[in-house]
C-alpha cells in the first residue's frame, strides 16, 4: 500500500515537472484567444444593434436585445462554473 502511494506521489511530481515549463506559453495563448473572442463578440454586438435599429426596433428594445445577445460571451458567466 505504501509503495503504491509513493509511486503515485512520484508520478504527480513528474507530471508537474512536465507541465510547469509549458504553463506560461499556455497562459499567453489562452489570454490572446480570450481577447480575440471578446473583440469579435463586441464587433458582432455592434453590428447586431445597428441592424436592429435599421429594421425599426426602438433604442431601448434594441439595447436590451443586444445585451441578451452579448451575455453568453461574458467570461464572468463561465468563471462561476469553476467555483
Amino acid at each position: 500500500m505504501t509503495e503504491k502511494k509513493e509511486e503515485g506521489n512520484a508520478n504527480t511530481i513528474r507530471l508537474f515537472g512536465i507541465i510547469l515549463p509549458s504553463l506560461p506559453l499556455l497562459l499567453l495563448r489562452s489570454g490572446g484567444a480570450l481577447l480575440r473572442f471578446k473583440r469579435d463578440a463586441k464587433k458582432g454586438g455592434k453590428a447586431f444593434h445597428k441592424e436592429l435599429l435599421r429594421q425599426g426596433i426602438n433604442e431601448a428594445t434594441a439595447a436590451e436585445l443586444t445585451r441578451m445577445y452579448l451575455e453568453p460571451s461574458n467570461i464572468k458567466n463561465y468563471m462561476g462554473f469553476f467555483r
